[in-house]
């Protein structure tokens, strides 16, 4: 099974780029899709978003031209669930499940907090909210593939001037220490498994998801890895592959793509 997540920043942009007709050179059987940008009505009449031998779902934000998720499966999910249980959150479109027997796919977007103080608060709200929600997941018995744009780099190898960026929004200390937790061993730990970096342990600059629009930042390759497939250790023996498509670009993140042996 291959897997493919992509902060698309706007679903429109990125379709005008050539998102659906590269989607069906990759043999792809799931893409997760986060910063949508668009209610589905707005994109219903259009079959370039809902390509043939697809089942598409969006989970739009209320606001309009803002966050929202989508999930584009080969198969028809036996059940689709999109709401975490916090209006505020919901509100925003961040969660988008699609479930096969005991497989849980996920499109996520944490909030980023890079806009000012109010938007930092609710990334740390969500942190907060969602670190006991990981935990129940872990513990249910199911296997997840969480896929998104997680809005924090992880460690010094994860972005280009991490020196520099100690401060800001995205690999503040506490973040990271979030994400500490959320990889770690049990019971501290939450127990869950960063399937890039199971991978390719060691990697930087290749691992980049996400260059700024500002300066030359893709040109030198000044990124972040904050777009993850993370996942329940049931399935680390599953792994097979995973690497970043920066051939095209549709968004200023890149697509994540990992094979699983599913």
């Amino acid at each position: 099974m291959r897997i493919v997540t992509l902060n698309c920043n706007g679903i429109r942009s990125a379709a005008r780029k050539g998102l659906f007709q590269w989607l069906p050179r990759q043999d792809a059987d799931i893409l997760c899709l986060q910063e949508t940008k668009a209610q589905h009505p707005d994109v219903q009449h259009d079959p370039d978003f809902f390509p043939d031998g697809w089942h598409v779902r969006f989970r739009d934000a209320l606001k309009k031209g803002y966050a929202g998720t989508a999930i584009y499966a080969r198969r028809a999910p036996d059940a689709v669930l999109d709401t975490l249980g916090n209006d505020e959150f919901d509100n925003e479109g961040r969660y988008l499940e699609f479930r096969y027997g005991q497989l849980s796919v996920v499109s996520l977007y944490l909030p980023s907090g890079s806009a000012g103080p109010e938007r930092q608060a609710s990334k740390d709200r969500f942190l907060e909210f969602f670190l006991p929600k990981l935990r129940e997941w872990r513990a249910n018995g199911r296997e997840y593939v969480i896929c998104g744009d997680w809005n924090i780099a992880h460690r010094n190898i994860d972005l280009k001037n991490w020196r520099s960026n100690q401060k800001n929004s995205g690999f503040l200390p506490h973040e990271r220490a979030w994400l500490d937790v959320v990889f770690g061993a049990p019971p501290d730990g939450a127990g869950w498994v960063d399937a890039y970096r199971a991978l390719h342990p060691d990697t930087e600059g290749e691992a980049y998801t996400w260059w700024s629009n500002r300066g030359q930042a893709w040109a030198k390759n000044v990124g972040w890895r904050i777009d993850y497939q993370v996942i329940t250790p049931g399935l680390r023996g599953k792994l097979r592959a995973a690497s970043v498509y920066k051939s095209e670009r549709f968004s200023d993140h890149a697509p994540l793509i990992i094979d699983y042996d599913l």
